[in-house]
């Protein structure tokens, strides 16, 4: 319940703190959750309370909350160059180890990186750089961007517009050029008898009648997620990937890969193009890629694009954007470390290890009558709550089931993120079979509450 001392950690968030992406009905009911230490895979909150945090913090905290060879790379890097930029030709020699570091690590036989300070950043310096280079080669009309709905990938103006979510409309989004294609969930997009393949070639050919009807030559880009994230999870129907591919690729329209979620191993692989077998023309990276430890994006550019990026770049003399934290060496010295464990064959190993329990566990409790589908890829994965599982009748909105469902885990000290009619499962990479068990004990108890109130 709510704390009600006017000088608690709860009131005082209240009076000074903006809450973004946040339900306010329920900090209104319980306040908000003040947390003030980690351990592993938790949280400790102001009053003591221990969480098991099955998202990650925001998906990214995946070597856990106190893990020490982090912390110790950034206060080596603290205490030799703590902070520097990436303008006028001069960058730390992090950042330049750590551009290595991520065109090794990538699907791409060559290819540069850029620097930004978060994934929506990623997204918009993309954009800019598409814009830039297809008016460099003469193709100044070249500025649409092509993404899904129910896609997210980022919050500023630009990647806000790629959002395919309705909630951006409050602010007169998305700005002309930004088009959306139907996102590509199979339970819920399919129409009565379609098969999945037959599903997949509408997906196509609604890529072809796009393109048809805006012109190939107005196109900059299509920007996808390889599994939606903050759109709930949602895996694309099979052989989707490859049946859009081929179609871009006639066209000349670049594939772009926002692998904010899905790069260094949640979907299993080391990025999420290969768990789906394609391969893009940029990378768009973050999370992970820090561990959470630091603010930081990259956009990763393969060798068409790194060219093309770099003739139009010299034409002008430079490439007028930058941040003043981008390619921060601590954020490096992080990021180099980050990537290091997290592609070792102890993590690596158990992810592979988890994956089969996990898959398990969410194949269990969509068994439950008021669960629609469970649907995922690798360490992530979401259940589908809903009041009729033969008709996929959502509950009706004004219940607030998934939100409900979120309260009813944190009282049972579980951390899970309700997205829509969803709750959405992104355990650290670090976890143990006992806190496995854990997350789903608690989350089952957290459903079998919900259910029993509102079904």
């Amino acid at each position: 319940m709510r704390e009600t001392n006017p000088n608690s950690w709860e009131a005082r968030a209240d009076a000074h703190s903006f809450y973004g992406f946040t339900d306010l009905p329920t900090i209104a009911d319980r306040g908000a959750t003040i947390v003030t230490s980690g351990h592993g895979p938790y949280i400790t909150d102001v009053h003591g309370r221990d969480y098991l945090d099955a998202n990650s913090g925001l998906w990214n905290m995946v070597l856990g909350f106190d893990n020490k060879e982090l912390a110790e790379a950034a206060k080596a890097q603290y205490d030799t160059l703590p902070g520097y930029h990436a303008f006028f030709g001069r960058m730390s020699d992090q950042a330049v180890m750590l551009s290595e570091k991520l065109i090794e690590v990538s699907p791409f036989s060559d290819g540069k990186v850029f620097y930004t300070n978060s994934g929506s950043e990623a997204n918009d310096t993309l954009v800019k750089m598409l814009w830039f280079l297809w008016g460099a080669e003469g193709q100044p009309q070249r500025r649409k961007i092509i993404t899904r709905k129910n896609a997210y990938h980022g919050v500023t103006a630009v990647s806000a517009s790629m959002t395919g979510k309705p909630y951006n409309s409050v602010f007169g989004l998305p700005m002309d050029g930004f088009l959306h294609l139907t996102c590509p969930h199979y339970w819920r997009e399919g129409k009565d008898g379609e098969s999945e393949a037959e599903f997949t070639a509408r997906m196509g050919q609604e890529l072809e009648d796009m393109i048809a009807r805006e012109g190939a030559d107005t196109i900059a880009a299509f920007v996808a997620e390889p599994v939606m994230g903050a759109g709930g999870v949602i895996p694309p129907s099979e052989g989707y990937f490859q049946t859009i591919q081929p179609i871009l690729q006639k066209h000349g329209i670049p594939l772009i890969s926002d692998e904010v979620i899905c790069g260094f191993g949640r979907t299993g692989s080391d990025w999420g193009c290969q768990s789906y077998g394609f391969m893009p023309d940029a990378i768009i990276s973050s999370k992970v890629l820090t561990a959470g430890l630091f603010p930081m994006g990259a956009v990763i550019l393969g060798p068409e694009l790194s060219d093309r990026l770099t003739r139009a770049s010299e034409a002008i003399e430079e490439f007028p954007h930058g941040f003043t934290a981008s390619g921060h060496p601590v954020g490096c010295a992080i990021a180099l470390k980050a990537i290091e464990m997290v592609m070792s064959d102890e993590i690596k190993g158990n992810i592979a290890r988890l994956i089969p329990q996990f898959e398990a566990g969410m194949a269990r409790l969509a068994e439950k009558k008021n669960i629609g589908e469970w649907r995922g890829r690798g360490l992530m994965g979401a259940l589908e709550a809903v009041q009729d599982k033969a008709t996929k009748t959502p509950f009706p909105g004004n219940l607030s089931v998934s939100e409900r469902i979120a309260n009813a885990c944190t009282d049972q000290g579980l951390i899970c993120r309700p997205l829509g009619q969803s709750i959405v499962l992104a355990p650290p990479f670090i976890l143990t079979d006992e806190q496995l068990a854990e997350m789903f004990d608690k989350l089952e108890a957290a459903l079998d509450k919900v259910f029993a109130e509102v079904a």
